[in-house]
């Protein structure tokens, strides 16, 4: 398809099209009714003349007779620019006046009309057209007044000549307009067609461009590029999983199977099938443990949790985790304590809120132990505080812990899956404890913090009171 042909099959040449008809015929409208309009005003300064004419013409009559009515008659039919006179007796005869002819049977009745007429002066003796009023004197006298109606058809014919150019240039230059606004509209539209077409092709980096005018269409590919770039992001993110759950989840496998074919090849008794279908139930329960960990992180990433969220008391959910936990820090040597004092209101998903924290906890008692505190040095017991609090509009939920803690450099990438520093291989764990935290934080508009805690790491869930709504207000 041509360019001319794409452009008379958009949308905007179409609408310009109506709007063309639209505006021409209300122009028109206003034209007509201009048009009349002084029409109706010459006519009536017609009438007004040739009313006062005609008293004046009846005084005359009624004072002096027909004499003086003639006398005044032929006065002023002579007068340059006059208005159109004549007198007859009832029988037609003509007595004076300016008028040679005029449509027949004219004179019969009295009052308005119009008629064609000829004057007496015409060299050409062509026919004119007037507005006349015809009075029946006494005596059977007919008097006719009236006057040129060529005033009136020359301002009708200068109203429509200039209503009609004045419509054409109108149209003209609307629809070069309409062409104009159509091709930088068209422009762009084949722009965004042709970035849309590399999106399909498989290159979600493409974006649509932005003219900068702050219009719809700016708006439009404003929200469609954070539409792509959230896209982007997910499938970047779901790449990443995938290639995770490949590496990660193939050496528990692996072991597996190798497990339960030492076990079928060494084998001799009862209680070493029963050892090896023990180890391999552990081994299973950890990896369901990893697939549940990836199912909440997609659940919290993808919204849907945010259909079940109510208002509920964080302190409580903190203390429930402090009691939950305390036994495993004390079987580890560490004090595990709760500061929650007061209630800490949140709008949320309690569920996901409690296992970020309990992920969290879990994550302290692991690195936070007799051996890698640094207080072992003076003999004092290693502690892990749980806390919850509300600051401004935002509740936080901290877990801080005496451990090795996390090197600045690498805060950023360990809240990615299965990332697991190289201090932190030889603990169990499946690296999805911070990924699920980070993403149950921005479900609910709020975000993970890692900082120092000197010694140790203090790890940060800042909600705000109101739930994701009002985050994002």
């Amino acid at each position: 398809m041509n360019a001319l042909g794409k452009l008379l099959r958009t949308t905007a040449f179409r609408l310009t099209l109506v709007y063309l008809a639209v505006f021409a015929l209300f122009a028109v409208f206003v034209l007509v009714y201009f048009s009349w309009n002084t029409q109706r005003l010459v006519t009536e300064q017609i009438t007004e003349t040739v009313d006062s004419e005609v008293r004046g013409l009846r005084e005359l009559y009624t004072q002096g007779g027909i004499r003086r009515l003639v006398y005044a008659i032929d006065a002023r039919a002579v007068r340059p620019g006059s208005n159109l006179y004549l007198l007859t007796t009832a029988a037609g005869e003509g007595l004076a006046g300016n008028v040679s002819s005029l449509t027949a049977g004219v004179l019969e009745t009295a009052g308005w009309a119009e008629t064609g007429y000829r004057r007496l002066e015409d060299l050409d003796q062509s026919e004119h057209h007037a507005l006349v009023q015809i009075v029946q004197l006494p005596g059977g006298f007919r008097l006719l007044v009236g006057r040129d109606l060529e005033e009136r058809d020359r301002m009708r014919g200068i109203v429509f000549t200039a209503g009609r150019w004045s419509l054409a240039i109108v149209v003209v230059l609307g629809f070069a307009g309409g062409l104009f606004v159509m091709r930088r509209v068209l422009k762009r539209v084949d722009a965004m067609t042709d970035t849309t077409q590399t999106i399909m092709r498989g290159d979600l980096s493409g974006r649509l461009p932005i003219a900068g005018t702050g219009d719809e269409l700016d708006r439009l590919a404003g929200n469609l590029n954070a539409m792509l770039e959230r896209i982007e992001a997910l499938m970047r993110g779901l790449k990443e999983v995938s290639d995770n759950i490949a590496h990660d989840l193939k050496t528990p496998l692996t072991r597996l199977r190798n497990r339960c074919e030492e076990a079928l090849r060494t084998a001799e008794d009862e209680s070493q099938y029963r050892a090896a279908l023990e180890s391999t139930i552990e081994e299973s329960d950890a990896l369901i443990r990893t697939f549940n960990a990836l199912l909440m992180i997609a659940r919290a990433e993808s919204g849907q949790a945010r259909d079940n969220m109510s208002e509920f008391d964080a302190a409580e959910v903190a203390r429930g985790i402090g009691e939950l936990y305390e036994p495993l820090a004390d079987d580890q040597g560490i004090a595990l304590r709760v500061d929650a004092p007061a209630a800490t209101p949140v709008r949320g998903n309690r569920e996901l809120v409690s296992q970020a924290l309990a992920n969290l906890v879990d994550n302290a008692i692991k690195y936070a132990g007799p051996v890698a505190d640094a207080s072992q040095a003076n003999g004092a017991q290693p502690e892990i505080v749980v806390k919850a609090a509300g600051e401004g509009d935002r509740i936080l939920l901290t877990v801080a812990d005496g451990g090795p803690g996390i090197p600045e450099a690498d805060r950023s990438r360990v809240v990615e899956r299965f990332v697991r520093l190289e201090q932190s291989r030889s603990q169990p764990g499946s690296g999805l404890g911070l990924s699920l935290a980070q993403a149950v934080a921005h479900l609910h508009g709020g975000d993970l913090k890692l900082e120092d805690n000197q010694p140790g790491l203090r790890t940060v869930i800042s909600l705000p009171r109101g739930g994701p709504v009002a985050a994002t207000s």
